[in-house]
């Protein structure tokens, strides 16, 4: 049986599982005349650590190959993992094609190959003689009412919809696997939830903020409303739904026995503030408001209708305690649901219950119009070159992503980051989110809006850019400090004011510091991070051994850790900079006032006594730096999820859904909107498609 370990993708609520594995020792070669026979192990490096192959070679040849260790992430890397080793013994050879969205892991099992072989003493020229490299087949034609390209959350959920219509599906991935991005993405679900608000308390911080609002006028520069005024009835509305919730409880008392709140109203101005941004050359750019609307008033319902395929999610009812604040999200309307491998599964499974037909490793290169300019299918290519043509009777859904995968792309349309951005800056994308339905879809007449603005995610690996090999909480409870032990910005903000702020620093790198938000004390302070407990897949001891992360029971022995390598980073805090600033962010928490950053929600004291006291826990710092994770622009379309050409009319049979798309989001998405705007859009979307004739 094979044995390997899978990687961990770490956010918020993402789970997956870390088996470990260990080096089968090497053996001495044994000589049957002049050939080689034994079992030897070779080592290489990976995306996320050291690869080893175990060869078995008999009398010269190798009749078996077996990954021993392999810390690559589940589901990204399990065909190269199948399917290299295979290879290897049926054509006798370390050179091979890399599988398809698993490129750094296929070569890492070929170099360990290879360095196995030269353990064994093999004849390395002839092995490499033998390279194999599949050839195209004979072009192939494939029939289907609805063709949805990309296999990620927006794909498999329009293609859902679609079956769910009625309709034949026929769904292509370019990737040797299904999830796309969001199989990277943590559980992180927007919504506007009336029931489980009712079951929080609005703290102090909260209201404030909410006071804040009735204070605006539709006439405030600031607020730019003159140039997008169709925003100032959501304002209006909003401060109208403030005042009826005050009336409501009257004689409650924030942080005390006054209900949560939330509404429509406030979700869409967090999403217009949230994205109004100036780009370089001094023009504002705005979400559409019709589709912020429609994403707003629609995530609940898309939420509940992932439940309804499967995925887990939280019933309303109960709720009110998991809502939190995900990076980047402006207010506790986070919702939790299974993430990663395991939602992709569910996805996967429920397209193949409602007959959806899925090829992966194929990808999409043209779009096919007739003469009436309606799409009518897609120009595809297997991954050995064999060509694929999709008729679609109804039409075809993009959903292929956005390209943040592609920097040079996000620097060519860039208007926003300037210098801050290379051809070369780091991702948190798989390897496959290169801008490819954009571009087709340019080809055919598709308008297009907001290529020039990316986000990047502050909160990412200063070594690789993935959102691996760290621990964070909630937004409201972190505490994001530079190399001197300095809190230097509001830790609620919007990700790529967090992401700006962080580019300042030295290297770009800041540090999050972590005490356990999943282990309160019932009076809300941070009771402490465990080596032992399992936070968000995996154990801290790992990370620790890793060198990823800073542990220490007490803040001295915390600050002792600084002074070695982890993520790159080398600050040696001391324990009395940390000290300070711990209690000084404690006691804005208690005070339910932050004057240095005007943090809006404040939550998480560290009780810094208890954990002292108490060997078997313990505090994290984990360093971060910012890199790419979502492109804002992308297609036009309107809220039936219809293409829209550059005279604003429906290009007839063509509908798009998730990050390919444009115009939701403007100049920054709010963290846990992209979720459910692929859930949301992609049903929608699906839906329109499954029912056209």
């Amino acid at each position: 049986m094979k044995k390997f370990c899978l990687s961990v993708i770490l956010a918020l609520a993402m789970t997956m599982s870390l088996t470990g594995c260990s080096q089968t020792p090497k053996q001495e070669p044994a000589k049957t005349g002049d050939t080689m026979s034994g079992v030897f192990t070779g080592t290489s490096t990976g995306m996320q650590g050291p690869v080893s192959v175990q060869l078995t070679v008999e009398e010269g040849k190798i009749t078996k190959a077996e990954v021993t260790e392999c810390h690559e992430t589940a589901g990204l890397s399990d065909v190269a993992l199948e399917r290299i080793p295979a290879q290897i013994v049926e054509h006798q050879t370390f050179d091979l094609d890399t599988v398809t969205g698993a490129t750094l892991c296929s070569n890492a099992l070929m170099r360990a190959a290879e360095d196995a072989a030269t353990n064994a003493g093999m004849d390395l020229s002839a092995l490499k003689a033998n390279a194999y490299h599949a050839a195209a087949g004979e072009a192939e034609t494939l029939s289907a009412d609805v063709v949805v390209v990309g296999g990620g959350g927006a794909g498999l959920s329009a293609s859902i919809a679609a079956a769910q219509e009625g309709s034949k599906v026929i769904l292509i991935e370019k990737s040797s696997f299904l999830g796309g991005d969001t199989m990277m993405a943590g559980g992180a679900f927007n919504a506007v939830d009336p029931e489980a608000q009712a079951e929080r308390v609005l703290s102090e911080a909260q209201k404030n903020t909410l006071d804040s609002y009735l204070a605006l006028s539709t006439t405030d520069a600031d607020l730019h409303l003159d140039q997008f005024p169709e925003w100032a009835e959501v304002l209006t509305t909003l401060q109208s739904d403030i005042q009826a919730f005050y009336k409501t409880n009257a004689g409650k008392t924030a942080g005390k026995d006054m209900p949560g709140f939330d509404s429509i109203s406030l979700h869409m101005w967090h999403i217009y503030t949230g994205g109004l941004r100036q780009m370089n050359d001094g023009r504002w750019i705005a979400s559409d408001i019709d589709l912020a609307r429609t994403l707003a008033e629609s995530a609940l319902n898309s939420y509940d209708w992932a439940g309804s395929i499967g995925v887990g999610t939280a019933s309303h009812a109960g709720a009110g305690d998991s809502l939190y604040t995900v990076l980047g999200a402006m207010w506790p309307r986070t919702h939790a649901y299974t993430a990663g491998l395991p939602l992709i599964q569910v996805l996967q499974s429920a397209a193949e219950k409602e007959g959806v037909t899925i090829y992966t490793e194929t990808a999409a290169k043209s779009l096919i119009v007739d003469d009436n300019g309606r799409v009518t299918g897609v120009k595809a290519e297997k991954a050995d070159g064999t060509e694929v043509t999709l008729e679609a009777g109804h039409g075809v859904v993009l959903a292929s992503g956005g390209y943040c995968a592609n920097p040079a792309m996000v620097k060519q349309y860039d208007e926003y980051w300037g210098d801050d951005l290379t051809d070369r800056t780091l991702t948190t994308n798989v390897g496959t989110n290169t801008g490819d339905g954009i571009v087709m879809a340019m080809e055919i007449g598709a308008d297009t809006t907001g290529l020039g603005v990316s986000q990047l995610m502050p909160s990412s690996s200063p070594i690789k850019g993935t959102m691996t090999d760290g621990i964070w909480a909630d937004a409201s409870e972190q505490i994001w400090i530079n190399g001197q032990g300095e809190r230097f910005v509001d830790e609620y903000a919007e990700r790529d004011v967090l992401a700006k702020a962080s580019l300042t620093l030295d290297n770009g790198i800041f540090y999050i510091i972590y005490a356990g938000s999943g282990l309160k004390e019932a009076d809300g302070l941070c009771k402490g991070a465990s080596l032992e407990e399992g936070l968000f897949g995996t154990t801290i001891q790992s990370m620790v051994d890793n060198g990823h992360v800073w542990y220490g029971s007490t803040l001295a022995e915390l600050a002792e850790a600084s002074k070695t390598a982890a993520g790159g980073a080398t600050p040696a805090f001391t324990e009395e900079a940390l000290r300070k600033v711990i209690e000084k962010y404690n006691s804005y928490v208690e005070n339910q006032n932050d004057p240095d950053f005007g943090k809006e929600v404040l939550a998480g004291a560290i009780d810094l006594e208890a954990i002292e006291n108490d060997p078997n826990v313990g505090i994290v710092i984990s360093p971060r730096k910012a890199s790419l994770h979502h492109t804002m622009g992308g297609v036009v379309i309107n809220t039936s999820a219809e293409v829209l050409n550059a005279e604003g009319q429906p290009i007839e049979g063509l509908w798009a859904a998730g990050e390919v798309t444009g115009g939701i989001h403007a100049g920054n998405r709010l963290g846990g909107n992209a979720i459910a705007d692929i859930f949301t859009f992609g049903m929608i979307a699906g839906q329109n498609a499954g029912k056209a004739q």
